[in-house]
């Protein structure tokens, strides 16, 4: 999948939302929440530009290509329920969502590195797929590697993480259980899922 690696603080300003969690980008967004530009026109979206606005905001916030988002699309697709919500929990359970969420990293970009890297094992087997889809019952931990692990203890140390009632954290032994599989409560990206599934069928 190709990488985004543009501004970033462009992408929160343009699509209104904090998708990349960079300290410049979070400034930009506080600071001006307005589409960047120097003489912004205020026009009202259609429906269509608003449809592929909450399209690019799961694409930059999970780090995912099109393709990968229309396989991900077509899998939920096939199943019985709410689409759009089962595409966000599928994204949620991606290893790279996780590993940011339990603390690990402060961004998903950091993620999505630290495991291309191999830095992670998942149920003893390293894994260096950000996409990996995690079940109930798996355990991450951080390779056992001295200086890996001085490094993520370091990066919780500065940035305590947040609880997940689906997965539980061991901060000492730098090991995340996935106790069950995500919830709507547990999605953390305010999107109208609804509509990205309206795009996508087109």
């Amino acid at each position: 999948m190709a990488r985004y690696t543009g501004p970033k603080a462009r992408i929160n300003r343009r699509l209104g939302t904090l998708l990349y969690e960079t300290a410049g980008a979070t400034r930009a967004l506080d600071r001006r929440n307005t589409p960047p530009g120097m003489h912004v026109r205020g026009r009202r979206p259609s429906n269509y530009g608003l449809a592929l606005m909450e399209k690019q905001k799961i694409k930059h916030y999970y780090g995912l290509g099109e393709r990968q988002l229309r396989r991900y699309f077509d899998n939920v697709g096939r199943k019985s329920g709410n689409t759009g919500e089962l595409l966000l929990l599928m994204c949620e359970s991606r290893l790279d969502n996780v590993v940011r969420r339990v603390g690990f990293t402060k961004t998903r970009p950091q993620a999505r590195q630290g495991i291309g890297h191999g830095h992670f094992c998942v149920n003893g087997v390293k894994v260096t797929k950000p996409g990996y889809l995690l079940r109930a019952g798996d355990i991450i931990e951080v390779r056992g590697r001295e200086n890996l692990k001085n490094l993520y203890r370091g990066v919780i140390a500065n940035s305590p993480p947040d609880g997940l009632d689906w997965v539980s954290f061991d901060s000492e032994g730098l090991r995340a259980t996935v106790l069950s599989l995500p919830g709507p409560v547990d999605i953390s990206l305010p999107v109208d899922a609804n509509s990205v599934v309206e795009f996508l069928s087109r």
